[in-house]
């Protein structure tokens, strides 16, 4: 049992490698990491990407805010990155975890960039959920120096659509990417309407001022990477506000 379990963790593995290579993932980069969120990381819960709660959404206790630099405005929510602690042999411990981005590390100017402003352009900084933290670095080390690169991400099930807002505001939360996991394009189409683009709000919430009430919903996602997924009539004619629905994935 142990020999399939070993064969089965290289396989993936290795998968996971010719997948990153395909798609241009790769190329480790130095930077920080600083720790916050409490010992169950209920302290990440919403954040500026508009996920809400973490857990009922699939990316647990693995993530971390991204400095001004690396969150590019909201674009890189949902972006995997995989990281060690680097060069500090009294607070690293071996070994690397994939965090997801969920959330924004502000800057502090009043802060010296290498006193306190750890996100402040051009910094390229994790300020990392502590369970996450805690595989790499010790509890007290507080900041570590690490090396990260960007990863696929591996999701459960499909894309999910959440819709909120209102008749003429549709606003859809987009989670539970795979591959690139960073949306930079979203297009709706009623039932009753051709493809439209969406702009997006804020996070990985899009919207849409169309009228689209008693129209069954099909979406169009591409990721960074410039792959493209269709959901057709993923939403029947009878959704409602605050529903979420699960597409295809990447």
């Amino acid at each position: 049992m142990a020999q399939v379990h070993c064969i089965a963790l290289i396989s993936l593995q290795g998968f996971l490698w010719m997948v990153a290579q395909a798609y241009g993932y790769g190329g480790w980069q130095s930077g920080h990491a600083t720790f916050y969120g409490g010992s169950d990381a209920s302290g990440t819960m919403g954040g500026a990407c508009g996920y809400g709660n973490l857990y009922s959404q699939g990316y647990g206790t693995n993530t971390a805010a991204l400095s001004t630099v690396l969150f590019n405005n909201g674009l890189s929510c949902g972006a995997c990155y995989e990281m060690k602690c680097n060069d500090d042999p009294q607070w690293c411990l071996p070994g690397t975890v994939r965090v997801t981005a969920t959330n924004f590390c502000p800057p502090n100017y009043a802060l010296p960039n290498n006193n306190g402003g750890w996100c402040n352009p051009p910094l390229q900084h994790f300020d990392m959920a502590e369970p996450a933290y805690l595989k790499i670095a010790k509890y007290r080390s507080g900041i570590v120096p690490i090396v990260y690169r960007r990863v696929p991400c591996l999701r459960k099930g499909g894309i999910r659509f959440t819709i909120n807002g209102h008749s003429y505001f549709n606003l859809v939360l987009i989670t539970n990417v795979g591959g690139a996991g960073d949306v930079n394009g979203v297009w709706i189409k009623g039932s009753r309407t051709g493809w439209q683009a969406m702009s997006r709000n804020w996070g990985q919430n899009w919207q849409s001022n169309s009228y689209l009430n008693g129209q069954s919903l099909s979406f169009k996602v591409t990721t960074s990477d410039g792959r493209t997924t269709v959901s057709y009539n993923v939403a029947p004619s009878n959704w409602q506000f605050g529903q979420s629905f699960e597409g295809r994935q990447i």
